[in-house]
C-alpha cells in the first residue's frame, strides 16, 4: 500500500480517490469479464481527468484536513460546517487565502469521491462567512513575482557565465520571454515540436495549465533584430553546442559541461533568479514566471492589443493579461512623468 493510502481514511483506502491517482469508482471486474477492458479504459480516462499535480495538491491538501481533525478529535470523513470553519480559522493566521481556496475544494471533492455532501461549500453561511472575514482581513492579492523588462532581460544576458551553461541560459531566457511561456511549457519543450523556418521557429505546444484536454497551440518566435538577443540563434547555438538532437529541449547542465537530464519547470525559477542576481537585480522578487509576465508588460508597452497577447501566452481570460496591462499603464505613467510638465 503506498503512502497516499495510509495517509488517508481506513474506509478510504481501498476507494476510488481519484484525485489521488488511485483507482476510480468503478466495479472490479475479473479478466473473463466482457466489460473489463472497458473498466480499464474508463480507470485510465478518469485518472487523466486531472493533472498528476493537481491529484497531488488536492491529496496533500486533504492528508492536512485529516491530520488537523484527528489532532483535535473531529471527524474528517464525513465533516461538518463548522468543523470546515474552524478549519479555516486555523489557517487564516498562517496560509494565503488562495490556499485556503483550494484547501476546501480538495475537502469538497474527497466528500464527493465518497458520496457524502460537501461541508466545504460556500453555500453553508458558517463556512462563507468566515472565508470571507479571512479574505477582507488578511486581502485577497498574491505577491506576483515581477515582470522582467527588456532592459532588464538584456542586462541578465550581459552577465551570464559558464561556456555551455550560458548558452543554455540564454536560450531559456529568451525563448520563455519572447514565447511567453510558462514554467511548465519551457520545461517541456521538445525537439521534435520545434519547425525552424526563414522567419523564425514555431513551436507545437501539446498541453499546458489551461489545455487539460491536449488540444495543443502553437507559438511562434521571430528572429530577433539583434544576433546577441535573438532567441532563434541562441537556441540553435545551444541545441548545437550540446549535441541535442531529440528529447527535450533544455536539460541539466554540471559544473563539468556534462549535459544530463531534463529540467523540471521548478528548475526554471532557479535558473531566473540565479541569472537576474548576478546582473546585480533582487533574485527574490524574480522567478520563472517573471519572463512570461515580462511579455506580456513589454508587449502592451509596444502597442500589442488584449488579443494578440492572449493567443502568444494562450491565456483563456482576460483578467490575468489585464493585470499585466495595469503594470504597462503604470511604466507609461512613469514615462509622462518624466516630461517636466
Amino acid at each position: 500500500m503506498d503512502e497516499v493510502d495510509l495517509d488517508r481514511p481506513s474506509h478510504l483506502r481501498s476507494s476510488p480517490f481519484a484525485l489521488a491517482g488511485t483507482k476510480p469508482s468503478l466495479p472490479e471486474l475479473a479478466p473473463d469479464d466482457p466489460l473489463w477492458r472497458t473498466a480499464e479504459a474508463a480507470n485510465q480516462y478518469v485518472r487523466a481527468a486531472k493533472s498528476p499535480a493537481t491529484r497531488r495538491a488536492y491529496a496533500a491538501d486533504w492528508r492536512h484536513f485529516a491530520a488537523w481533525c484527528g489532532e483535535h478529535g473531529l471527524q474528517s470523513l464525513p465533516a461538518e460546517p463548522a468543523t470546515v470553519a474552524l478549519y479555516l480559522a486555523a489557517l487564516g493566521a498562517t496560509h494565503k487565502p488562495a490556499t485556503i481556496t483550494r484547501r476546501l475544494t480538495a475537502i469538497s471533492a474527497v466528500h464527493g469521491e465518497a458520496d457524502h455532501p460537501s461541508p466545504a461549500n460556500l453555500s453553508h453561511r458558517l463556512v462563507a462567512d468566515t472565508l470571507h472575514g479571512i479574505r477582507r482581513t488578511l486581502g485577497t492579492s498574491q505577491k506576483a513575482k515581477e515582470p522582467l523588462s527588456v532592459t532588464q532581460l538584456i542586462r541578465v544576458l550581459d552577465h551570464l557565465e559558464g561556456g555551455l551553461l550560458a548558452a543554455r541560459d540564454r536560450a531559456l531566457l529568451l525563448v520563455g520571454f519572447s514565447g511567453g511561456l510558462r514554467r511548465s511549457e519551457v520545461a517541456t519543450l521538445s525537439i521534435d515540436k520545434l519547425e525552424w523556418h526563414k522567419t523564425g521557429i514555431t513551436i507545437r505546444l501539446e498541453r499546458s495549465k489551461t489545455d487539460q484536454e491536449g488540444e495543443g497551440r502553437e507559438v511562434e518566435i521571430p528572429l530577433g533584430q539583434h544576433p546577441e538577443t535573438c532567441p532563434v540563434r541562441a537556441l540553435k547555438s545551444w541545441l548545437e553546442r550540446a549535441n541535442l538532437t531529440e528529447g527535450r529541449v533544455f536539460r541539466r547542465v554540471d559544473r563539468h559541461g556534462n549535459v544530463g537530464m531534463a529540467l523540471d519547470k521548478d528548475s526554471i525559477g532557479v535558473i531566473v533568479q540565479r541569472s537576474v542576481k548576478r546582473a546585480g537585480l533582487a533574485a527574490k522578487h524574480y522567478g520563472g514566471h517573471s519572463l512570461r509576465a515580462g511579455f506580456a508588460t513589454q508587449a502592451y508597452l509596444k502597442g500589442a492589443t488584449e488579443l494578440e497577447i492572449m493567443q502568444q501566452t494562450g491565456h483563456r481570460s482576460l483578467a490575468m493579461v489585464r493585470r499585466y496591462i495595469r503594470e504597462g499603464k503604470k511604466l507609461r505613467q512613469t514615462a509622462a512623468g518624466k516630461l517636466g510638465l
